[in-house]
């Protein structure tokens, strides 16, 4: 029942994605008669782009020849819709890793072109409104409704400003979708109306799914006289806009409606003509939830002959599909009608293909959860390289106005006086001084961001998450993967604070740490202790203290053949906030001398980075912030170890909030 909600989402998704202009045929004779290869990128797409509603295998492939093309010529734009033809054919093959992808090159495509190519900003526009429009039905198909809604916001910004009113309609109405799967009825209503005002301006015939999904909110609502009122707007319009799938999912809401209404005739007698018009287009995993609404509601009735006859077809069409879902609902509801039946051996029989099926659907969730997560990821860290890589290009833009005025300056005054040309001189070197310093410091931040969870250590953890499920672990895995999860959240809501309280630091490298040990078996054992005196206001830089615990496990431990164990202690002093990290791994020594033979470029910037952020805070407080990394045991020839110290200034978070 769930996942006809879901289809019916993305078939609503569709109607922005499936308008084809030009027919295929006609543009196949144009590409032949193309006079160079800037007309041949644009028919390609045009070409790729009719395709959408009908054939996403020649989606692709023309897809493909037109991002091939626009890359050889350095059409730029062509190669952003090449790469938004890529990402659609993807969505609705279903690899919406390889979808985020595409579309998040093209989204980088478009952002970088509008800023630069002027003459053709309204296409170069469209296609940005496209992308993030296309990147929210990806986060839509994944639940992440939140996200989804964020883009598809987006997208309409720049349809409103470019005055496109068809579009702007059509991304309404997915924004009403996307609040209503979050249950905010009344935001949903709010947009699906907007959608409604400017479709009946344009006679527009999508209309009848934005009426449609009017009245279900008022079904939600148990507004039932409104309900039918919109269900028989929404019947006018799609019959005279013919739309055999459209008609079919009318269909099934109108008994979803006359059920809520207790009228189970009603009911069956719509549902009956949705199967008829499904199978005119083939929809059988629309027929099989039918299918399931008729079993359901015979069962209530306790007419079993009837209810087994429709789940029983329900279940044929589900295996025919491959719908783990659908599977997982019909041998449920037969197990249910068998032990009505009184026949306890084929209820049991049911039950037990019901749980098989019903683990293999949570499997599957969970290994698709793990992608998602990574997916999201990798995602998000895009678009902070991205959002961070377009400051920069626009702060090189202002930089270069400001050298070419003060050229101009510096020469009108040099036929002045000496001294203005001084003035200039020194009024440059300072400007130069200052843009370097910020530019080192946006380096450092990124770096050490990058370095907190670099991609290595997520591979490396996905990895582990793959080998716990192989060996039937799957349980482990969950466990591992929601550490990482909450790691990952901590590490990118705290990365940005230049402080943060000590206890929210501590629970970090807990969580750290117990990943660590479920990555290398239990290969150490750590404790983190307090000092009492410590106040819970009491701040320090996030971060901070990872890489030398990262350290301490990798090249301290893990080379070492004994059980290890890693101590982190917080105490006072009268002026520092001292922190220690001990453990009795290889040593320091030891360990210089591996690394010395093997080039390990990432830890190695750890600790330089580290000490980097060190010298600024010192800077910037006029207290004491550095570090101390010595052997633990130093004239024991059978003790080993390492012992780090960093001193910090003493901060609270109440100074910060200031």
């Amino acid at each position: 029942m769930k996942k006809l909600v879901l289809i019916y989402l993305f078939l609503l998704c569709s109607t922005i994605l499936f308008g084809q202009t030009k027919n295929s045929e006609s543009l196949k004779v144009e590409l032949k008669n193309a006079k160079n290869d800037i007309e041949k990128a644009e028919i390609l797409n045009e070409l790729a782009d009719s395709y959408k509603a009908s054939n996403p295998d020649l989606l692709l492939d023309y897809a493909t020849k037109a991002l091939q093309l626009s890359q050889k010529i350095g059409y730029k734009i062509e190669e952003g819709y090449a790469y938004l033809n890529l990402g659609n054919s993807n969505i609705i093959l279903g690899n919406y890793s390889e979808a985020l992808k595409n579309l998040t090159s093209a989204q980088t495509i478009f952002e970088n072109e509008t800023q630069i190519d002027f003459e053709k900003n309204l296409k170069i526009k469209k296609g940005l409104a496209k992308a993030y429009g296309s990147i929210g039905i990806v986060f839509s198909e994944q639940s992440n409704y939140s996200k989804a809604l964020q883009f598809h916001l987006k997208a309409v910004k720049i349809y409103e400003l470019i005055k496109d009113d068809k579009k702007c309609a059509q991304v309404y109405n997915n924004i009403g979708v996307e609040y209503k799967s979050q249950n905010n009825d009344f935001k949903a209503l709010e947009y699906f109306f907007k959608a409604q005002n400017i479709q009946k301006k344009l006679n527009d015939p999508t209309i009848g799914i934005t009426l449609t999904n009017i009245a279900n909110c008022y079904l939600k609502q148990k507004n039932n006289e409104k309900a039918i009122e919109y269900y028989s707007k929404a019947k006018n319009r799609i019959d005279k806009n013919p739309d055999s799938r459209a008609l079919s999912e009318w269909y099934n809401n109108m008994g979803l409606y006359y059920q809520a209404i207790k009228n189970p005739t009603k009911a069956i007698e719509n549902w009956n003509l949705a199967i008829q018009t499904s199978k005119t287009i083939n929809d059988k995993f629309s027929v099989a939830n039918t299918y399931l609404f008729l079993g359901q509601l015979y069962s209530d009735q306790k007419n079993m002959p009837l209810a087994f006859t429709n789940t029983n077809q329900a279940l044929n069409l589900a295996k025919e599909t491959g719908s783990l879902e659908q599977i997982v609902f019909t041998e449920k509801l037969l197990s249910s009608i068998y032990k009505a039946q009184n026949n306890p051996s084929l209820a049991l029989q049911h039950f037990e293909l019901y749980s098989r099926a019903k683990d293999s659907l949570n499997n599957e969730e969970n290994i698709r959860k793990g992608v998602e997560v990574a997916m999201n990821f990798e995602f998000d860290k895009r678009e902070v390289i991205q959002k961070e890589e377009i400051e920069k290009k626009n702060l090189l833009l202002k930089e270069q106005l400001k050298q070419n005025k003060l050229q101009l300056l510096f020469a009108g005054l040099f036929t002045l006086m000496l001294g203005g040309i001084g003035f200039l001189v020194y009024n440059r070197i300072q400007l130069k001084k200052t843009l370097t310093l910020q530019k080192e410091l946006a380096e450092y931040e990124q770096k050490a961001l990058h370095l907190q969870m670099n991609p290595h250590f997520v591979f490396n953890c996905l990895g582990s998450i793959s080998s716990f499920i192989v060996q039937n672990g799957a349980h482990s895995a969950v466990r591992y993967l929601a550490k990482f999860s909450k790691l990952m959240r901590l590490t990118l809501e705290y990365s940005k604070q230049s402080l943060i309280p000590i206890d929210k630091e501590i629970q970090g490298l807990q969580n750290y740490l117990e990943l660590e040990q479920l990555r290398f078996n239990h290969k150490f054992d750590f404790s983190i202790t307090k000092d009492e005196a410590i106040e819970d206001d009491l701040a320090l830089p996030p971060l901070l203290l990872q890489p030398f615990v990262e350290n301490a496990i990798i090249h301290g431990i893990i080379p070492g053949k004994e059980h290890g164990t890693i101590g982190i202690d917080f105490k006072l002093d009268t002026q520092n906030l001292i922190c220690t990290i001990t453990d009795n791994g290889i040593g320091f020594e030891k360990s210089k001398e591996i690394k010395s033979d093997t080039v390990v470029v990432h830890k190695s910037m750890a600790l330089d980075i580290t000490k980097k952020r060190l010298e600024m805070i010192a800077a910037s407080t006029s207290k004491k912030a550095e570090v101390e990394i010595s052997e633990l045991y130093p004239e024991s020839k059978g003790l080993k170890g390492t012992k780090v110290v960093l001193y910090l200034p003493i901060q609270f978070i109440e100074k910060e909030k200031k």
